[in-house]
């Protein structure tokens, strides 16, 4: 059953993909969650997009922009690597939060009438490799960074068979070391690769009916399109991840409103955050620290003035122009507050 529900989605996803400028991955990855561990996922995602991407070059080769090719791949082979290896240690859950409002911020370009559009030669050359640079990163740190980097090639005045043809080139040979480089670090599992192969049938049925979607859609109506897919997977993100961490972090968030001022509190983990505004004193940010995060001096004043104490809870505080440390002494029912600098 899990099969089968992923081909289809497989096949949907590459087709909006396709209309929308990217996001297939994206699409695919809460799916593929579901059935894989974390790690793996970007594994299964490039088996499937190297496919999509021969499958869309045979039927867009004359599209090709080649002359963004040479610019773009170059860089960004070397730093696949870099982001497949730091995959094994950063939390995918935390990074597909800070992709999902990467996504949301392109909001405003679904209302503007029109999108400027700038010839590759007045942007410059240099902008693909740096473009380039951070696709192969995020690529492989991610599987996928197609919605990401959708801006570039709407707004780069490419059409919309330009666009699928080139993208495909610029990442197949990212696809290609970017499975090279999950097998040695371990993370090609034989679920991963089933999972792969079913991704990769599905995107070679959705390629062969582009060439007939594609005449539906005016260059405008194709732009506006991608942009709503960015801010749609970006909410969609968002609101997966958010509700992940919060699961699994335990944050919880209380506000408080006195006198003369506003005081939030968040704790995330074993951590403890306090965002305060005053009246008078402006804005401050405290975090609860134990007592070996004091400097050494501070250390002496707080055994100092804690003894004898039932409890004490010590706060780091950032504000303006400002640092400092918070010691709260509880002692038979009386508490006493000591600033330490």
């Amino acid at each position: 059953m899990q099969y089968i529900l992923l081909f289809f989605v497989a096949v949907i996803a590459f087709a909006l993909s396709a209309i929308s400028g990217g996001g297939a991955s994206f699409l695919l990855l809460p799916i593929l969650n579901w059935v894989l561990p974390g790690a793996q996922v970007p594994a299964a995602l490039s088996i499937g997009t190297t496919t999509s991407s021969v499958s869309r070059m045979v039927v867009f080769y004359r599209h090709i922009r080649w002359d963004i090719v040479i610019w773009f791949v170059p860089p960004a082979l070397p730093a696949v690597y870099f982001g497949a290896k730091l995959l094994s240690v950063i939390d995918p859950v935390l990074l597909e939060f800070v992709i999902g409002i990467f996504l949301v911020i392109n909001l405003p370009f679904i209302f503007k009438p029109g999108i400027k559009v700038k010839p590759v030669r007045e942007n410059g050359k240099w902008i693909l490799s740096i473009i380039g640079l951070a696709t192969g990163f995020l690529s492989g740190l991610t599987g996928a960074v197609g919605l990401l980097f959708n801006r570039f090639y709407l707004t780069y005045g490419l059409t919309k068979e330009q666009i699928i043809a080139t993208r495909a080139a610029n990442e197949l040979l990212l696809h290609i070391l970017k499975i090279v480089l999950y097998g040695i670090f371990g993370l090609l599992t034989t679920k991963a690769v089933a999972m792969g192969m079913i991704i990769s049938v599905a995107a070679i049925v959705s390629s062969q009916l582009l060439k007939y979607f594609m005449k539906l859609f005016t260059e405008k109506l194709y732009q506006k399109i991608g942009f709503i897919a960015m801010v749609a997977s970006g909410a969609v993100m968002l609101i997966n991840s958010g509700f992940t961490l919060y699961k699994d972090n335990t944050i919880q968030m209380t506000v408080q409103k006195g006198n003369d001022q506003l005081d939030t509190k968040i704790r995330w983990k074993q951590t403890m955050f306090s965002l305060e505004f005053e009246v008078d004193g402006g804005i401050e940010i405290e975090r609860v620290i134990d007592y070996q995060e004091l400097p050494p001096h501070l250390q002496k004043k707080v055994s100092s003035l804690s003894k004898g104490a039932d409890h004490i809870m010590l706060e780091e505080v950032y504000k303006i122009k400002d640092h400092y440390f918070e010691l709260y002494v509880y002692r038979a029912g009386a508490l006493t507050k000591y600033n330490l600098q």
